[in-house]
């Protein structure tokens, strides 16, 4: 067993991955063979990820506030506090904080065996975000 007291600093997210302010706080990473990795996000009104995906698949529990998601070729759905939505391995999506309130989301994904845990792909247009 391990208990980690003391976690590494507030990051920002970086605005190649993430559109308006974002800020991630690693919370779990444990060492191999574990490839499972747990960050709580917080989303300022209106700010969302880039188009992604996951090896793994993502699982994302909503903490406080209301929020938006997409899948590639599906409607935008809103989600609030106490909702989870379960992401399949390889399926192209976005999420971030609605219009009008921050949204705080606990994310967790497995990492493949490389290493990594998300692709990036582009910004998300407009029109998506309100479709």
């Amino acid at each position: 067993m391990h208990i980690t007291r003391q976690r590494p600093a507030t990051e920002q997210g970086p605005a190649e991955n993430f559109t308006g302010a974002v800020w991630l706080d690693e919370i779990a990473v444990p060492p191999a063979p574990s490839r499972l990795r747990m960050f709580n996000v917080h989303f300022a009104p209106g700010a969302h990820t880039a188009w992604h995906h996951h090896p793994h698949g993502q699982v994302l529990h909503i903490l406080e506030g209301e929020g938006r998601v997409q899948r590639r070729g599906g409607a935008v759905e809103h989600v609030r506090a106490g909702d989870t939505v379960w992401i399949a391995p390889g399926e192209w999506h976005w999420h971030g904080a609605g219009p009008r309130t921050f949204m705080t989301h606990l994310a967790v994904v497995e990492a493949a065996g490389d290493g990594t845990t998300t692709e990036w792909g582009a910004h998300v247009a407009d029109e998506d975000q309100h479709a």
